[in-house]
């Protein structure tokens, strides 16, 4: 059993690990809380599909348009896990129309995610309390993406703290298929798959979002992707420009709604519920960076509590 020690200048708090009372509230937890799976958006729980035995625990899908399938155990596993994702992921990568079905009736999907259903791939997530090193050797030999993480609780009171590590899986953390090989996304790259003449402006505004981070001297990374450029306090995504369609681009920023709603530097275009990101699409050459310093202070400094 392990324990959390809170120190500040007053006091010291050991906090013992409380576990989940089930698996259900497990799950029901991973689900309540986007923060855990930051760039992942959750479908449904305990989902049913046709021709295959077993219940995957939730489907998602990321930011990357990638499905995600999501395994959850209430004890502490060992590669003898990796046998039944496997099953769960053949069966998404054979039927993405089943996954497609229950996207379309999320009232609250993303709308600026674009998925390609016929070119899908699969990533498969594990979350337990705590998981052997004896996985990630396991993980090293399959090609699918997969990405361990091990969530813990303890409770004070009424307030729950919870603990995430993301186990590193080595290179398989960025495997993709293997004709693919690894992908470097950069202007080259945007520029096959999203118009020409918008890519410029996109790295554009990720660099004096950059400009602005270290000015500052938040503790944040830059990390580019697929469909964005996210700038990341550990795992979670604080803010960044993401793609929406081939042309145009926007900020997301993880504030509230009513606190996107109080700003007046800069009108939010509209709000994800699901993500729980206000969203403001860029005006090449008259959208200005630094119109937004006080929203991008404001999400920092609300992750730092």
């Amino acid at each position: 059993m392990e324990t959390l020690i809170i120190k500040n200048n007053t006091n010291t708090k050991t906090l013992t690990q409380t576990m989940f009372q089930s698996e259900e509230e497990f799950e029901k937890l991973v689900f309540d809380t986007p923060e855990l799976l930051s760039d992942v958006f959750l479908i449904k729980r305990q989902v049913r599909g046709s021709n295959k035995s077993g219940i995957p625990d939730i489907i998602g899908v990321d930011e990357d348009g990638n499905i995600c399938i999501i395994e959850m155990k209430n004890v502490i596993i060992d590669s003898d896990i990796i046998p039944q994702v496997l099953e769960y992921a053949l069966w998404a990568e054979k039927y993405p129309d089943s996954i497609k079905s229950l996207w379309l009736e999320c009232e609250d999907r993303p709308e600026d995610l674009e998925i390609d259903w016929d070119d899908t791939e699969i990533r498969i997530i594990i979350i337990a309390p705590k998981i052997l090193n004896s996985t990630l050797e396991f993980v090293g030999k399959i090609n699918y993406t997969v990405d361990l993480f091990e969530v813990r609780q303890y409770i004070d009171n009424n307030t729950q703290f919870l603990f995430l590590n993301k186990l590193e899986t080595g290179n398989n953390s960025k495997k993709v298929k293997p004709a693919r090989g690894l992908t470097e996304y950069n202007e080259e790259y945007y520029k096959k798959i999203y118009n020409p003449n918008s890519v410029p402006y996109f790295i554009k505004y990720t660099k004096e979002v950059e400009k602005i981070i270290k000015d500052k001297n938040w503790k944040l990374e830059t990390k580019y992707n697929k469909r964005y450029c996210t700038f990341k306090y550990g795992f979670t995504n604080v803010f960044g420009v993401h793609w929406v369609g081939t042309k145009s681009f926007s900020f997301r920023i993880k504030i509230s709604k009513q606190e996107a709603e109080n700003i007046r530097t800069a009108k939010m275009t509209k709000y994800s519920i699901g993500k729980k990101t206000a969203i403001y699409y860029i005006e090449p050459n008259r959208t200005k960076t630094n119109d937004f310093i006080d929203i991008f202070e404001l999400a920092y400094k609300k992750l730092l509590g």
